[in-house]
């Protein structure tokens, strides 16, 4: 049975490039390197821990988030004195949105780190994101709340977080627009189907059409993503009428 500290290679040369990149990226030496070495290891290597546990980030992922949840409204608690339960909500949505996750996890560079018999080229961008979160959680297990926040000031709030700017940016275009359609009695249909192509990865193409007419077309690697970007298009194509039906 394969053990959690066969993760990583065992020897101490390679553990100790491994335990020198994570201090880096957090800030501080980790007190147990076990927890930072799951939070890089990728279900498909199906380790189990002496217990018959499977051992991958997925649970610190979860945990993570929570934390990043909780860190993130306790800043936003104090900062707006004004903000009402909906109002909070909504600000916290958009700082841990999917999208800005991914990107704070591109920058780190986390997915160099990651153990995975996946090649590295076949995943979708969330990867970045889901690590991020794990990392968060592995911070808490080793050291505790203060470590996980300041880390969490550190790399998100401090650099990212402008409540002006924050206001006015848009997490969901679908959302966006679907509300328009309610309000101003539009039909609107998604029209979704596969797209591979000579892609080796599966695509998506997606027709977005209001009140029967086709207004804007988009294509990614999700359903979900081909149908933002068509809706982000649709946004900019009735960007002024939009505006003016929602801020009435």
């Amino acid at each position: 049975m394969k053990r959690i500290r066969n993760i990583f290679n065992s020897r101490s040369k390679d553990n100790g490039i491994f335990f020198a990149t994570i201090s880096k990226i957090i800030g501080f030496k980790p007190k147990n390197l076990e927890h930072f070495q799951t939070a890089f290891t990728h279900r498909s290597m199906n380790i189990k821990n002496s217990k018959g546990d499977t051992v991958n980030y997925e649970r610190l992922e979860f945990l993570g988030d929570a934390m990043l949840g909780s860190v993130i409204a306790h800043h936003l608690y104090s900062e707006v004195p004004g903000g009402d339960e909906g109002y909070l909500t909504k600000m916290r949505s958009k700082i841990v949105s999917r999208e800005h996750l991914n990107e704070l996890g591109k920058d780190l560079k986390l997915i160099d780190l990651v153990q995975s018999k996946i090649p590295k080229g076949q995943f979708g961008d969330n990867i970045h994101g889901n690590l991020f979160e794990s990392i968060v959680g592995a911070i808490f297990l080793d050291r505790g709340y203060s470590y996980c926040e300041k880390f969490i000031h550190d790399k998100v709030i401090d650099p990212f977080v402008d409540i002006e700017k924050l206001e006015g940016k848009v997490i969901s275009y679908k959302s966006l627009l679907i509300e328009w359609c309610q309000k101003e009695k539009k039909t609107f249909n998604y029209n979704v189907y596969e797209d591979t192509g000579n892609d080796e990865v599966k695509h998506f193409s997606v027709k977005l059409s209001i009140d029967n007419k086709v207004v804007s077309k988009a294509r990614a690697t999700s359903k979900k993503k081909a149908e933002e970007k068509a809706s982000k298009r649709a946004f900019f194509a009735f960007q002024d009428a939009i505006s003016k039906a929602l801020n009435d």
